[in-house]
């Protein structure tokens, strides 16, 4: 199965070019340990669910709160890339390192702007066999966590961008994934929270304002799980 990577490094990329000055994501960007732990909590089964299915237990405006705008899905990217730096990325493929959603074929996103501001708040969902999932995603992370630094060329605009491992959310699923990834160009930063949940025959991954995502990751988490 050929994985390509979530939609991180793809949207730090748009979000790099569309900030009009030069700025750093204002919110907290620390590391976390997440909640204490919940045994049991937001697991589930192993059916496979449809992407309609998926596409309804997506959180909205109405569970996020005030102040949060639902973006236009960003349509197909095929600029040239080329990884500078991290082996292990290159061996996931060019595409891969700013891939659109990951290869599974049941899934469906959602993405956030907050307050009229750059911060935003993504979630994506997928569902597969528990096998499948925990491979696929596990891969992806330890291939962009493993790389401190590297660089991303994509049409001809270079990124720097630096890799952090994170404690991820304990008590929450089956297992857990957390990375920061800082983006660099043209004298504008962007920091980035990428947390990832496999419950059962569900993967959830939101990314963002490390603020955000904290936030909104056990709702969303909730919701996805609802049900199964």
């Amino acid at each position: 199965m050929r994985v390509r990577v979530a939609t991180t490094i793809l949207g730090i990329t748009a979000a790099l070019l569309a900030v009009p000055a030069c700025s750093t994501d204002s919110v907290d960007s620390q590391p976390t340990t997440g909640p204490a732990a919940r045994p049991g909590k937001a697991t589930s089964g192993t059916t496979v669910l449809s992407s309609a299915a998926l596409e309804s237990r997506l959180l909205d405006e109405g569970d996020l709160g005030s102040g949060y705008l639902r973006k236009p899905e960003r349509p197909a990217q095929h600029d040239d890339v080329t990884v500078v730096g991290c082996p292990a990325l290159n061996e996931l493929g060019g595409d891969a390192a700013i891939g659109g959603s990951l290869s599974f074929s049941r899934k469906a996103r959602v993405s956030f702007t907050y307050n009229g501001s750059s911060s935003e708040v993504s979630e994506e969902l997928y569902s597969d066999s528990a096998n499948k999932l925990s491979e696929g995603i596990g891969r992806i992370f330890e291939a962009m966590t493993g790389c401190s630094t590297y660089q991303v060329v994509a049409g001809g605009t270079p990124i720097n961008m630096a890799s952090q491992k994170l404690s991820p959310p304990r008590g929450l699923g089956d297992e857990q994934w957390s990375q920061l990834l800082t983006a660099s160009a043209a004298g504008r930063s962007t920091v980035v929270k990428q947390t990832a949940i496999r419950a059962g025959s569900l993967l959830l991954i939101v990314s963002g304002s490390p603020a955000l995502v904290d936030r909104h990751l056990d709702k969303a988490l909730d919701k996805a799980a609802a049900g199964s």
